[in-house]
């Protein structure tokens, strides 16, 4: 088993040319046609066998009866053991049919998935290695699912801007993973809020108040024998290289759902706070954020995040317009302005209501009619609002969206094997810290 990859992420970085721009509106995905066949078996891989890479391969299987799980990867081979069994169980070894030679493990694993028979990937690893792991992928002619966030610095925001423009050239599709999008519930809501019915939009606030996510103890510290890469990636939520932090690693739905409401404009600037309330961990993620983003036409839009323990947790988006507020996402519904309920969302009798296993109805619908939707460009500038926010946090500072895509800020180490050492940087310190350009 090897422990290193040949695509190291920094070097992969360097790799980038052609500029990428700063002020483009996100706007919808591109929709090419390309045909996989409307009844051939599509085989389908998964790289990154975790929770979430579980239940995407489920939702896979569910959505086509000719889909079949053909290969999975994962840094860790114990990762594939348990899900592979539990898939099997679910729908049977004609429909699971992993075989030992399609088993990949290391840090290189995503690269031998990428170059084997795959039509499809279905991509949950950690946020930091996603764009490279996507180029991989994209250069190999395969379709891909792609899990939020798509980077977590702007180094992989600018290579994704590039990816996206190979996937138009080779007619590959790339589906997003911003979930609420999918919710036939929202999508009502959010069309209310965007036909004018309840006026102009004036503002957005979006919390996400959760209790932590899989935090490092206190107390905790590397094993004996283990090699700090390895730890970190164990633990990989806990440090922003691979996580981005919570802001970006959880709160990016709520953040997602703000660039909807502003039908994905461009926003002019962000300010705010965060730090660790809490953590007192080896990890360097804060544990709560604060952020204000600016949009033309003189509208502020709020953003809360927090992981703490014991606390009040709430996880909300309120679209407030001239005469009421369209109030997600769970129990969608409006209120007027004098805080009367007038609208409940009610499900269409037939009409699948799981946003995850809807948007792979649609990723794999589409894929049988030959059209090819590309989100790439839209997930990279979706993924770029929760850095400028995270950013201005940081640094104690209001920065613009010019001012961040002028900027290559890249975090990933240079090809790091897994019992290789890795230092842990401080978290940031607002004021000190300063917005790294390149």
């Amino acid at each position: 088993m090897s422990d290193s990859t040949n695509s190291t992420r920094r070097n992969f970085v360097k790799t980038t040319t052609a500029a990428t721009t700063a002020t483009a509106v996100a706007g919808f995905p591109h929709i090419g046609r390309a045909e996989i066949g409307s009844s051939n078996t599509i085989k389908v891989g998964l790289i990154g066998c975790g929770g979430r890479g579980t239940g995407a391969a489920t939702q896979a299987l569910k959505s086509d009866d000719k889909v079949k799980l053909w290969a999975m990867a994962d840094a860790f081979p114990e990762k594939i053991e348990g899900p592979l069994k539990t898939l099997g169980a679910a729908f049977g070894k004609e429909r699971v049919e992993v075989s030992k030679n399609r088993q990949f493990t290391g840090l290189n694993a995503f690269e031998k998935l990428a170059a084997s028979d795959v039509d499809v990937v279905l991509m949950a690893t950690p946020p930091g290695y996603r764009p490279m792991m996507l180029r991989k992928c994209i250069e190999a002619g395969k379709h891909v699912f792609a899990e939020k966030p798509m980077a977590i610095d702007m180094a992989g925001i600018h290579h994704l801007m590039e990816t996206a423009k190979i996937a138009d050239e080779k007619k590959l599709a790339i589906q997003h993973g911003y979930c609420w999008r999918y919710s036939p519930a929202n999508r009502v809501g959010f069309a209310k809020a965007h036909g004018g019915e309840m006026g102009r939009i004036t503002s957005f606030v979006g919390t996400y108040l959760a209790s932590p996510v899989r935090a490092l103890a206190p107390d905790a510290t590397k094993p004996e024998g283990l090699g700090d890469v390895e730890w970190q990636l164990r633990n990989w939520i806990n440090f922003e290289w691979l996580s981005g932090g919570p802001l970006m690693e959880q709160c990016i739905h709520a953040i997602d759902k703000m660039a909807w409401a502003m039908g994905d404009a461009a926003p002019v600037a962000a300010f705010g706070n965060g730090g660790r309330g809490q953590r007192r961990d080896a990890g360097n993620v804060y544990d709560n954020y604060s952020i204000t983003y600016e949009y033309p036409g003189n509208i502020f839009c709020q953003i809360q995040q927090r992981q703490y323990s014991n606390s009040f947790n709430e996880n909300v988006s309120r679209i407030i317009c001239e005469d009421g507020t369209v109030i997600g996402p769970w129990r969608v519904s409006t209120k007027d302005v004098k805080g009367k309920t007038n609208w409940k969302y009610r499900a269409e009798k037939g009409v699948e209501q799981n946003m995850y296993q809807t948007c792979h109805n649609e990723f794999f619908a589409n894929l049988r009619a030959g059209k090819i939707v590309n989100s790439c460009e839209f997930m990279a500038k979706s993924t770029a609002l929760g850095i400028l926010g995270r950013e201005a946090a940081h640094t104690g500072q209001r920065i613009t969206w010019d001012e961040l895509w002028a900027t290559r800020e890249d975090q990933a180490p240079d090809n790091p094997p897994l019992d290789g050492k890795m230092p842990i940087p401080a978290p940031p310190v607002p004021g000190i810290d300063k917005l790294v350009k390149a």
